[in-house]
């Protein structure tokens, strides 16, 4: 392990020798340059055998000839007098931009032979038994390197079945929220490869049966449901997976809360009229009102008697501090709900909030969202615990929350 470690060190300190010679334009006769002609010099006893090597080879020995041109150009090739004198500083300012842009091409291949070690090296690690330290080292450096395409790494990632081992893992008590995290990056990495394993594998539901134990599975959940929006709700629906996340709005970790929040109101902005009907069979508004009601018990005991503050103001305040929240989201991720875990009050005008998104979201007609919205004024009748709650959420649901 040690020795692997070393050997990644030294690729990475090879990789930024080549970026300095980079951004010095090929002018740096330092230890940079030095460097990556050591490297050249013993290619052929480092770099032979390995087919994905061939093009660092060649970018190598270009650096190796360029830099030898620059020395016969600076001793005098260039021929004798004033336009000798010329022609070699023009070589020489010619084979320093060839430099630059060779060691700009060895950066990308030495990250390449990074990124190639790393997914072996995590494969290994989430097959193995007993290496989920460096199992949650890798994929956290897998999530980091995720975040910008590069076809290299994608070659990497499918050749060594990157998806399939960490799909294995959800769930695991060990690197399951990492590799929550990880499907999360690899569909937001390249949809086109890893939207259909997502919905044709086990990722789903072994997503959805540790969303109770954790927050991570939940919140990779939620990314999801923003990244490919209609096809994973429909794809919830037809597992029948969605009365197990809807009963998370009463989980006992608010955390928990939050997301199962955020991913009601991300459902609701996608969902058809089916799985709209369905959410509120199971009872959703009636948790929503749940979730407001233990919010504003929790706000109300920060302050004494005398102290307690104006509701009607915070509350509008809130309301649409929370809509501008959902209306950012959809124009980040085209989904909303993200403000419900960004509030220091996450659950404020739950139910509105969801009405909202019903009606602003994609998968209703206006006559389907008129019908919404007059079913969920009705279970807000029917749950309500008094007339004052009962007013004060249908006036929400409405005109919004006034002062």
């Amino acid at each position: 392990m040690e020795e692997e470690e070393d050997f990644l060190r030294v690729l990475r300190a090879l990789r930024d020798a080549a970026r300095r010679v980079e951004a010095a334009a090929g002018g740096d006769d330092g230890p940079a340059l030095h460097a990556l002609l050591a490297l050249d010099a013993s290619a052929d006893d480092l770099l032979a055998g390995d087919p994905d090597l061939g093009t660092l080879r060649r970018l190598l020995a270009r650096i190796g000839a360029l830099s030898w041109s620059i020395r016969f150009a600076g001793d005098g090739g260039g021929g004798g007098g004033v336009v000798g004198c010329l022609r070699g500083r023009w070589r020489r300012c010619e084979a320093r931009r060839g430099i630059a842009r060779a060691a700009g091409g060895v950066a990308g291949e030495i990250q390449a032979w990074i990124d190639r070690e790393n997914v072996a090296r995590l494969v290994a690690a989430l097959r193995s038994s007993g290496g989920d330290d460096a199992a949650r080292a890798r994929l956290a450096e897998l999530e980091a390197r995720l975040g910008r395409f590069d076809p290299r790494l994608q070659r990497a990632l499918l050749r060594h079945g990157v998806f399939a081992a960490v799909e294995a893992k959800l769930g695991d008590p060990g690197v399951g929220d990492g590799c929550a995290a990880a499907v999360l990056a690899l569909v937001r990495f390249n949809k086109d490869v890893f939207v259909g394993p997502v919905l044709m594998g086990r990722a789903v539901g072994a997503l959805v049966a540790s969303a109770s134990a954790s927050p991570e599975p939940l919140r990779a959940l939620n990314g999801l449901v923003a990244a490919i929006r209609s096809p994973l709700v429909d794809e919830l629906h037809a597992r029948g997976e969605l009365p197990r996340l809807v009963s998370l709005l009463c989980s006992a970790d608010p955390r928990i809360r939050a997301l199962a929040l955020e991913f009601a109101l991300r459902v609701g902005y996608y969902a058809r009229k089916e799985i709209v009907d369905a959410l509120l069979a199971e009872g959703l508004v009636k948790r929503l009102l749940c979730l407001q009601r233990s919010d504003s018990e929790t706000f109300d005991s920060y302050f004494s008697p005398q102290e307690k503050p104006d509701h009607g103001i915070i509350r509008g305040v809130i309301f649409f501090a929370g809509i501008l929240g959902c209306q950012r989201e959809d124009a980040d991720d085209g989904g909303g709900g993200g403000a419900a875990t960004s509030s220091a009050r996450p659950f404020v005008s739950a139910v509105a909030r969801f009405a909202v998104q019903v009606e602003v979201g994609e998968g209703l007609s206006q006559r389907e969202k008129r019908a919404a919205k007059l079913e969920i004024l009705r279970r807000v009748r029917e749950a309500a615990v008094s007339p004052a709650e009962e007013a004060t959420v249908l006036a929400d649901v409405l005109w919004g929350a006034t002062p």
